[in-house]
């Protein structure tokens, strides 16, 4: 099996009267990249890849819809949307505060020891819980597809997955919640800061790939980051 994550596109996260939204919109900076990395998704032979894509799985923010969006179109498939792919929960009293205040709030969040980020804000979605409830999706996204987890390393391929059957995903998610894919796929002992440790600029890629190993599968990454379908001065982090 083959997963391709995509971040989405700039996101105008910033009011024309300097306040905070907590589910942005794509800049148009933001939907020239959506159009590009579509041409390159479209284009099997420009990524690690093994055929046609098979589904295509969105997160319901509104950045990666609009990501998402000219993405089903290059490839001919429906958005399959899933809460679980939505970005760790910001406090809802973040949404029309003054840029300014939420900054400030986010840098103080930064600066917590590690079991203080694993609270995360009191008045929004904790760390854990976010992990949980990612790692809890991509299980069941992927059992769809035989694929199941034998320990935490480990993979079986079962069903059509283990004759052989080569399923491709793309799914359009968050730095945050890519980068807990990618870490728990990988085996990863997790943390509370995945996206510096699996770092994705916008309308960037990831793949990861199955392949044999001690009698089962473990997954492969391939590319990380991959921007390469993005002019140097349109790549925006």
């Amino acid at each position: 099996m083959e997963l391709i994550l995509v971040r989405h596109g700039e996101p105008a996260w910033v009011t024309p009267d300097g306040r905070n939204r907590n589910d942005p919109h794509l800049t148009e900076r933001g939907h020239a990249q959506a159009r590009r990395v579509a041409d390159r998704l479209a284009d099997t032979e420009d990524l690690p890849g093994r055929g046609d894509v098979d589904r295509l799985v969105v997160s319901p923010a509104t950045r990666a819809q609009q990501t998402a969006a000219p993405i089903g179109d290059a490839l001919g498939l429906p958005l399959d949307t899933h809460d679980w792919l939505v970005e760790v929960r910001s406090p809802e009293s973040w949404e029309g505060a003054p840029i300014e205040e939420v900054s400030a709030t986010f840098a103080a969040l930064s600066a917590r020891s590690r079991d203080e980020w694993w609270e995360g804000h009191p008045e929004g979605e904790s760390m854990r819980d976010f992990h949980d409830r990612v790692t809890t999706g991509l299980r069941q996204l992927l059992a769809t597809f035989g694929v199941v987890a034998a320990d935490d390393a480990l993979w079986d391929l079962t069903g059509p997955a283990a004759d052989g059957t080569i399923d491709r995903v793309v799914a359009v998610a968050h730095a945050g919640t890519n980068s807990a894919i990618i870490a728990h796929l990988l085996g990863a002992a997790p943390e509370p800061w995945e996206w510096d440790r699996f770092a994705m600029g916008h309308a960037s890629v990831a793949v990861l790939a199955t392949t044999a190993m001690a009698g089962h599968h473990i997954w492969s990454l391939r590319a990380l980051g991959d921007a390469n379908h993005l002019p140097l001065d349109d790549r925006t982090a």
